[in-house]
């Protein structure tokens, strides 16, 4: 079973946990570093994934929404970061990563659904399949509303919007195909293409991004109306004499 599943004991527990110590204690006080919004962040998110939604695994299909909190929390993350601050940009990042997540994994454990069940794992695809499908669908339609979001909220231009929807018509074509008739070649072609339109719309982003903050980095040089508005004394640059001017005042003392 731990074949089947790509799990392999090449270490043992205690291990595997002093691993997970070293490294999250030392991501967390990296993150410290950058600025306290972003480490909270951090911390939230390793106590959510080792605490919350690997136990829930067992437990709940619910494991399949908090794992996509997980995952839509590190771009928010990356945000914080340069910023300094939750926007609304930052929760549409969040969102496409959160809605990215259903037809990705949905369609990905489909043709798992054999190994989730001998694990005792409680999934979509075990439990309530209708549903598996029904959400995979329901969040690619999404991804289509959160593209077209981003540039409401100025994240990014409006040539993202129109750029994005051929990548978001597809993805809604190839989980409306996944939802009519759920197989192994329908959620491989939707599993596999999720790969694709990620780092697409990544990438599509970056390329429409607003420019922020050149003013500020780059402030236009203080007039005298400004420092007089200030209460100050406006700088003055003394003339200095023309060259006639200084010849005429010789001539005037030599007289």
């Amino acid at each position: 079973m731990h074949w089947a599943l790509g799990v392999v004991p090449f270490c043992s527990p205690l291990h595997a946990v002093s691993f997970g110590v070293i490294t999250g204690a030392t991501g967390l006080l990296t993150l410290a570093s950058v600025n306290p919004l972003t480490a909270c962040l951090g911390a939230a998110n390793l106590l959510l994934y080792t605490s919350v939604y690997t136990p829930m695994k067992r437990v709940s299909i619910a494991n399949t929404w908090i794992g996509a909190v997980v995952g839509a929390i590190p771009p928010v993350m990356g945000w914080t970061a340069c910023t300094g601050s939750l926007d609304l940009g930052a929760l549409v990042l969040g969102g496409i990563l959160f809605s990215w997540q259903f037809p990705h994994f949905n369609a990905l454990s489909w043709n798992l659904r054999g190994d989730y069940s001998r694990a005792g794992y409680r999934m979509m695809c075990v439990t309530d399949p209708d549903l598996c499908r029904r959400t995979a669908l329901r969040h690619a339609v999404i991804l289509s509303g959160l593209c077209c979001l981003a540039p409401v909220v100025d994240l990014t231009t409006w040539t993202f919007a129109l750029d994005s929807l051929p990548f978001n018509l597809y993805m809604v074509y190839l989980s409306w195909r996944f939802y009519q008739s759920a197989d192994s070649q329908t959620s491989r072609k939707l599993f596999r293409y999720s790969l694709i339109y990620l780092p697409a719309v990544m990438i599509l982003l970056f390329i429409s991004k607003k420019t922020w903050g050149v003013e500020a980095a780059h402030p236009p040089a203080a007039t005298e109306p400004a420092e007089e508005a200030q209460g100050k004394t406006p700088r003055r640059t003394a003339a200095k004499p023309q060259p006639d001017a200084v010849e005429t005042t010789k001539a005037i003392k030599q007289v």
